[in-house]
């Protein structure tokens, strides 16, 4: 049996139930404006109703916690028993730790300040619960028509009650998006996702300009995950390791080490159809590079081009190894940062350029994936496309205090390598070179 909430009710999760340990949070809504995107994010509160840590959100970058407690599920993982959600939470009750006293689920519109959007463009907007073990619906929260201006909704909570767990239909709005949101709770919102402003190439993370974009919550996603159907009787843990930068800002920062950051592996792969011909078929040379700052000053390029290969052990402390010219090689391109050398490197825009072929970047299938021992893969696909332009600026990676690097998805294109220098002000002498 299913209850129907309203706003304002409460309802006891585990006094009828106590062998109840593991629920699926689902949320779904009806778009009547295709363009309005919505994300899910959740906080784990204290007692003093704030996070005790910026990991207490979790989102796109942070898509479960430490001990998989509470966990983003992936669409093809999600439990559709009646309704389709639109997005799914796992939550393992008896895992949450101590400290939390309630876990808050939230709605935002992105962008939606800056797109003059709001919940009003929303239709059927609800929260249920279903039990993970039988894939029971245990119930149901309607929010209706009641937000006109709102960019934010927290729908509902589960918090602990002499030690059982009750969900709160809440239904609150606020202005200020999910920036709003994580200030009401005690997140800085810089110290997740630095801000940038997109007509400003070089924009140092610890400022705070005027525009917050939000926090995304699609994240690509790998690994054992809770039961996609009743069948299943138990859940191995989530191993949620691959992280997708999809829209232009967005940031994250990699995971720090204990003494140094270690080796970084940026791979640039792509796909080019052959093409037939009287001189038969010749795929794209698709070309990976960088340019580079060092906090000494020095600036230069690592790049096939003119064999500018670079050092891993001397600076600039980068290196590039191979030249795959059709992308039939299943490692493709790849540049090495060495970690050891954090502190001597400054900022580095990651690119790649045709260097022969059509310039056609829809057909490519471009992918560039940033890879660090011990932490989860980042990934920036080149699916933002300019066939006019034969360069694409992929990512800028700063120094983030000399303890990790930031790396921000750019995905922007250029005529060519002066035209992206002047863009984030590298200010290098250009020459035609070969290779």
């Amino acid at each position: 049996m299913t209850f129907e909430l309203i706003k304002g009710q409460k309802c006891n999760l585990t006094k009828d139930d106590p062998l109840l340990t593991r629920i699926i949070v689902g949320m779904g809504w009806h778009n009547t404006r295709s363009e309005v995107e919505v994300d899910f994010s959740v906080f784990l509160l204290t007692s003093s109703q704030t996070v005790s840590k910026d990991e207490d959100l979790i989102y796109y970058g942070n898509p479960s916690t430490s001990n998989q407690s509470v966990a983003i599920l992936p669409s093809d993982q999600r439990v559709c028993s009646g309704l389709a959600d639109n997005t799914q939470i796992a939550v393992e009750l008896s895992q949450i730790p101590a400290d939390y006293e309630r876990i808050a689920f939230a709605l935002t519109i992105y962008e939606g300040e800056k797109r003059l959007q709001n919940f009003s463009l929303l239709g059927d907007v609800y929260l249920r619960i279903v039990n993970a073990a039988d894939g029971m619906e245990l119930l149901r929260y309607k929010l209706g028509k009641a937000f006109s201006v709102e960019t934010a909704i927290v729908v509902g909570e589960i918090y602990r009650y002499h030690n059982e767990w009750k969900f709160s239909a809440v239904g609150s709005g606020y202005a200020g998006g999910l920036a709003a949101l994580c200030k009401s709770y005690g997140i800085q919102v810089n110290n997740i996702l630095p801000s940038v402003q997109p007509v400003s190439p070089v924009i140092q993370s610890q400022q705070s300009p005027p525009s917050l974009p939000e926090l995304r919550s699609r994240p690509k996603t790998a690994g054992h995950l809770p039961p996609s159907s009743p069948a299943s009787p138990s859940a191995a843990p989530l191993n949620l390791n691959t992280i997708l930068l999809k829209k232009r800002g967005e940031v994250i920062n990699l995971q720090k080490g204990t003494e140094s950051l270690g080796e970084i592996l940026i791979n640039l792969n792509w796909y080019q159809k052959k093409s037939s011909g009287w001189f038969g078929s010749k795929g794209i040379d698709l070309d990976l590079g960088c340019l580079f700052e060092l906090k000494n000053g020095i600036k230069g390029s690592v790049q096939a081009l003119g064999e500018s290969f670079g050092s891993l052990n001397r600076p600039p402390y980068i290196s590039l190894d191979g030249d795959d010219r059709t992308g039939s090689i299943a490692t493709g391109e790849n540049l090495r940062i060495n970690g050891h050398y954090l502190s001597e490197i400054s900022r580095i825009v990651i690119f790649a350029f045709i260097y022969e072929g059509i310039t056609n970047w829809s057909e490519a299938d471009a992918i560039v994936t940033i890879k660090q021992q011990g932490g989860p893969e980042i990934e920036v696909r080149l699916d933002e496309h300019n066939n006019h332009k034969g360069m694409c600026a992929i990512a800028m990676i700063r120094n983030q205090k000399d303890e990790t690097f930031s790396v921000e998805r750019l995905v922007e294109y250029f005529a060519g390598h002066q035209e992206l220098d002047q863009y984030y002000n590298w200010n290098l002498r250009w020459e035609a070179g070969s290779k």
